[in-house]
């Protein structure tokens, strides 16, 4: 087998630069302290940092791009569910220029072309996850994680949690909002987009704009110990629009919108709208009018129908959908990111990643309606696009969720590929092996339309022509 050599060397000069300036004190002396922060610092950054175009040979405009042959005993058309045998994926930089017989493909393009043979495995297109919270550590689960850990560290943790998502296949993700008023996910965003450091493709909603007290508030602490107010906090239609213009004037692509109380809180009730339709009405025609995108975390049934009819483009969760929420869902073409397995493991591991009793009792109790709710969302042939809201170690469970909830295999797959594609507006750029688009292609062991757990067995990760995991050597 033939594969690239994947290096992740980081700049030296940058490195140094950044040792100079971080240990050197203003009166010319040397901070031991800043000294090993920052050598923790570079260890830590030093696997995902991609190398100083100064220090690399300068591109010639005229020279060919690098063209890589990926084949397979099989490949996923995701479109339509059809299994082709022996294909080969001819990727140019990092588009994909043909799709086809792996032999036909082999035989004229072969030549000087890097061939990397997958054997019996299935490829398919990078896969999308359209709900995740990219920053911090997902394994502390505790109220008062995010004031324990600043800014910088989160967006660290954040870099780290990327390269499970690849991992896991996942070359896209959409963050479905931070409390970071530093937006560290963004930083994130605008460092892949600009080839600083290597990740998933992001497009992401900022803060979550939310009530004082709702489930977006992300102060847990007692009245004489309270923090300082923070811009996303909206009481009124007037602050809304404020705490939306915030988020566009930062760079959002999206504004996240805390409908309903949630379960990862210690104050909200998930039953209960916080936002009024007004206020979301609102925030949608401002983001609307800036070309972005609305999300809605809505748990309780009366929240997901006045998000509907504010215009919000995704429900998120939908934990508690019933028939006329469901029916102004499908006329006006909502979509639905349901993120079923996060509820379901929430309650499997109780506290023990340090989650708030009362947390834990909201999540069972909210449990209950999530079949009811997501079988009418299939009733109604509602669109579904593919969110984990969890843990990326646990990105691939949400396929098993999917189907055990009613899906049909494929269906769970398109959602997380052609239809999650779809809900970005990425439809031309992403989601299917096809001729043109960014050259996204991962592979698994096993046939996941006879059995969905082969989605856990990803073997190969491309994102946009580069490769990021090959299968491990017997």
């Amino acid at each position: 087998m033939i594969g690239q050599t994947i290096e992740h060397k980081p700049s030296v000069r940058k490195i140094k630069l950044a040792f100079c300036c971080f240990t050197t004190s203003l009166f010319g002396g040397v901070n031991v302290g800043r000294l090993q922060a920052v050598a923790v610092f570079c260890v830590l950054v030093a696997p995902f940092v991609v190398p100083s175009r100064a220090q690399t040979t300068p591109a010639n405009p005229n020279a060919a791009k690098q063209i890589t042959i990926v084949r397979a005993a099989h490949l996923l058309d995701v479109r339509d569910g059809r299994v082709l045998e022996n294909q080969a994926v001819l990727v140019e930089g990092d588009r994909i220029r043909q799709v086809g017989p792996a032999a036909s493909i082999t035989n004229e393009f072969g030549h000087g072309a890097t061939v990397i043979d997958l054997g019996n495995s299935m490829l398919l297109p990078g896969l999308v996850d359209c709900h995740n919270h990219i920053l911090g550590n997902p394994k502390d689960q505790s109220p008062t994680a995010d004031l324990r850990m600043s800014s910088p560290l989160q967006t660290l943790w954040g870099l780290h949690n990327l390269q499970i998502w690849l991992a896991h296949g996942f070359t896209t993700l959409r963050d479905a909002g931070e409390s970071d008023l530093a937006y560290g996910q963004l930083a994130l965003r605008n460092g892949i987009n600009q080839g600083l450091v290597q990740g998933p493709r992001i497009v992401s909603a900022g803060n979550f704009i939310s009530l004082t007290g709702g489930h977006g508030d992300a102060d847990p602490l007692a009245p004489d110990q309270a923090l300082a107010r923070r811009p996303n906090l909206a009481d009124n239609v007037n602050e809304v629009g404020d705490a939306v213009r915030r988020d566009i004037k930062y760079g959002a692509d999206w504004i996240k919108l805390m409908a309903t109380g949630g379960v990862m809180d210690t104050t909200s009730d998930f039953n209960v709208q916080e936002l009024s339709e007004e206020q979301m009405a609102m925030a949608v025609e401002i983001a609307h009018r800036a070309r972005k995108k609305v999300m809605a975390h809505a748990e309780g049934t009366e929240g997901i129908k006045a998000a509907v009819r504010a215009g919000v483009d995704s429900i998120e969760h939908g934990t508690m959908l019933d028939e006329e929420g469901a029916t102004r869902m499908q006329q006006k073409g909502t979509w639905l990111v349901p993120t079923l397995y996060t509820f379901q493991h929430g309650v499997a591991v109780g506290a023990s990643l340090g989650a708030d009793p009362a947390s834990v009792e909201k999540g069972k109790k909210v449990l209950g309606y999530q079949q009811t709710a997501f079988a009418t969302a299939l009733k109604h042939h509602l669109k579904i696009a593919y969110g984990v809201d969890d843990d990326p170690d646990f990105v691939s469970k949400e396929f098993g969720a999917l189907v055990r909830g009613g899906m049909k295999p494929l269906d769970a797959i398109q959602a997380a590929t052609v239809r999650a594609s779809e809900l970005l507006g990425m439809s031309d750029q992403i989601g299917t092996l096809e001729m043109g688009k960014y050259a996204d292609v991962v592979a698994v062991t096993g046939d996941p339309l006879v059995d969905i757990q082969a989605m856990e067995s990803v073997v190969f990760v491309m994102k946009g022509g580069v490769v990021f995991k090959m299968p491990a050597q017997k």
